[in-house]
């Protein structure tokens, strides 16, 4: 059977939003947490769901002005969440001896009822992986023998502070292999692929932070062969999250747990050539910034989140302003709309920001 894969990504690096000056982030009514809640995901910009490490679940229909709790399972850390579509998705659990009180050694739960009952992956039989940070779905277009096919591609992959553990299925969930990325790399916090392929690993090199430098690794064979594209020069440091609004460019968060106020300069990384090689760009100097989550609605226009809220750039990252958004802001996901975009942001609180009119003709 030939396979030739086609990516459907965005080609262009032009602008293609204007935000307005007075677009800002809005807090939504959701049930109090303490810590960082760590992932929130859409598949329209009115149907969602969002996780913490409480074991929860939420579920809306309406954008965020109503949730409803669907799954409360106590010892089980939801670190990741992803879906296929409305009723398809999955829920990935950091496991066991890295957070107090982290009882569940599952890994993946899946659900095919859009969200109402949470199983078991199926596929996972026999597959050994400690726990998950990150979920990527790519709904992707190929030459199947000569004939337009389409396929989902899911890789999860963790964890923070090790080991890791790529899983990959080229079958919507169906089937799964795991690959073992400690040769490669000590931590796996995000997972992007660009089709069955091509795809990026963001970790650190080693699984001791004190030791680690931040770390992003490229396949072009599937997974079977991995190399290190990106590596910082500085210890206490690991790659966060990572956002590609276009298939050129992409930034990513670099972590610094370094005490040493010599060391207070804060940098994203940023690629324009796919992925193939990297640069920092400097984001806050400012010891106490401490990164999270990254959302590029294209090229030029994103946020960046932080401890203590966000940090908005419309020039690619040539500057920054900060913005309110919400404390420890962990995951931010951009969806595109009719005239404009709506975008969710997730850490100790929910925040959330729309504009209609954003769309460049």
């Amino acid at each position: 059977m030939g396979l030739a894969a086609c990516s459907t990504a965005p080609q262009a690096n032009a602008p293609r939003y204007q935000l307005s000056t007075d677009a800002a982030w809005s807090k939504l009514n959701t049930v109090a947490y303490k810590g960082k809640q760590d992932d929130i995901f859409f598949v329209q910009p009115e149907l969602g769901w969002y996780v913490n490490g409480a074991g929860k679940i939420y579920k809306t229909t309406d954008g965020g002005q109503n949730w409803l709790e669907q799954l409360s399972k106590p010892g089980t850390f939801f670190r990741t969440v992803g879906f296929v579509d409305a009723m398809h998705g999955y829920a990935g659990n950091i496991g066991t001896d890295y957070f107090p009180g982290v009882t569940d050694t599952t890994p993946l739960y899946e659900t095919r009822d859009g969200g109402v009952s949470w199983q078991v992956a199926k596929g996972l039989e026999g597959i050994q992986i400690k726990g998950l940070c990150a979920i990527d779905i790519l709904h992707n277009q190929f030459i199947n023998s000569g004939v337009l096919d389409k396929r989902t591609i899911i890789h999860a992959g963790g964890r923070v502070g090790g080991p890791a553990t790529l899983l990959r299925s080229l079958d919507g969930g169906n089937s799964w292999k795991s690959i073992d990325m400690t040769p490669y790399t000590g931590m796996i916090l995000d997972v992007k692929f660009f089709d069955a392929m091509t795809g990026f690993v963001f970790g650190a090199s080693s699984s001791d932070t004190e030791k680690s430098h931040a770390r992003i690794i490229m396949t072009r064979d599937g997974g079977a062969s991995w190399k290190t594209v990106y590596e910082s020069s500085r210890p206490y440091e690991l790659t966060w999250k990572a956002s590609f609004p276009t298939r050129d460019t992409g930034y990513v968060t670099i972590q610094s747990y370094n005490p040493d106020p010599a060391t207070s300069q804060r940098y994203v990384a940023k690629t324009v050539d796919g992925g193939l090689s990297w640069k920092e760009i400097p984001l806050v100097n400012d010891l106490k910034v401490r990164e999270f989550g990254v959302g590029f609605i294209d090229a030029n226009t994103g946020w960046v989140g932080t401890i203590d809220g966000g940090y908005q750039t419309t020039d690619g990252g040539q500057s920054w302003k900060h913005v309110p958004m919400g404390r420890a802001v962990n995951k931010i996901r951009l969806l595109p709309t009719d005239k404009g975009f709506v975008g969710y942001a997730i850490g100790a609180e929910v925040f959330k920001i729309k504009q209609d009119n954003a769309r460049l003709p």
